[in-house]
């Protein structure tokens, strides 16, 4: 579904993505890892075009989206999350949530600010993830947990093909993150596809089908958690560049 070659996003003499190439299949969850300082953000910064790439491409479904502005790749179908929540304060979750719903002609500007019908869907999603009780809690009340979940319910409001998720289980409990792990299941079992970035390599390797490794902007290994965990230049990387035979 996704395909990516030879991204390259560089600041000055700083080569922070350099060459990267890798796919997503559709339907398939993969993994894009690294240690840190990798490319790795980087990377899904430029697929979505919050940043513009140096050079490279970007295909979905066989449509190139790299030239894209980032809400015309949205409507492509291609959702994305961010490390830190970018939720508003203000607004309530459901208005979080409902904000993100997508804009498809010049009539919806005459709709109301939250449509029956929007209001319906939202609280569906947030009814999948539990968080029904949350809804018109103001975005500024939420724990950070609370504030991964309404991130993910507003990126499932535009309806995506594919997501990007950027670390959904960092800094969660650990029962928390378990959740997060079973709607990602969830997800993926109705059939959407999911490019996950994330450390917990315990999670990844049980997690994904398929797993990424990228170390200095480049993609050092590309395979099947137990291909990529066992492969000595991922143990390189992960290890700083040096490798003792017990390490190996």
């Amino acid at each position: 579904m996704l395909e990516v070659k030879n991204l390259c996003k560089y600041f000055g003499g700083i080569h922070a993505v350099d060459g990267c190439s890798f796919t997503a299949e559709r339907g398939k969850i993969t993994a894009l890892i690294g240690p840190n300082g990798a490319g790795k953000t980087t990377a899904f910064n430029c697929i979505s075009r919050t940043m513009a790439p140096t050079k490279g491409e970007v295909w979905l479904d066989g449509e190139r989206i790299d030239g894209l502005r980032p809400h015309k790749i949205t409507h492509k179908g291609l959702s994305r999350t961010f490390q830190i929540s970018r939720n508003l304060a203000d607004m309530t979750v459901l208005e979080n949530v409902i904000c993100q719903s997508q804009v498809r002609g010049w009539r919806d500007l005459f709709r109301p600010a939250m449509s029956p019908e929007e209001i319906e869907k939202a609280m569906g999603i947030l009814e999948f993830l539990g968080i029904t009780r949350i809804a018109h809690e103001d975005g500024s009340n939420l724990s950070y947990g609370q504030k991964k979940l309404m991130d993910l319910a507003a990126l499932l409001m535009s309806d995506p093909k594919i997501i990007l998720l950027d670390e959904p289980a960092g800094g969660v409990n650990p029962t928390l993150m378990e959740e997060i792990v079973d709607h990602i299941k969830k997800l993926n079992a109705q059939g959407m596809t999911v490019l996950i970035v994330e450390h917990n390599m315990e999670l990844i390797m049980r997690l994904c089908d398929r797993v990424v490794v990228m170390a200095q902007g480049r993609v050092i290994a590309d395979g099947t958690p137990d291909e990529v965990r066992s492969d000595p230049a991922v143990l390189d990387a992960y290890l700083g560049g040096v490798l003792d035979e017990e390490a190996a």
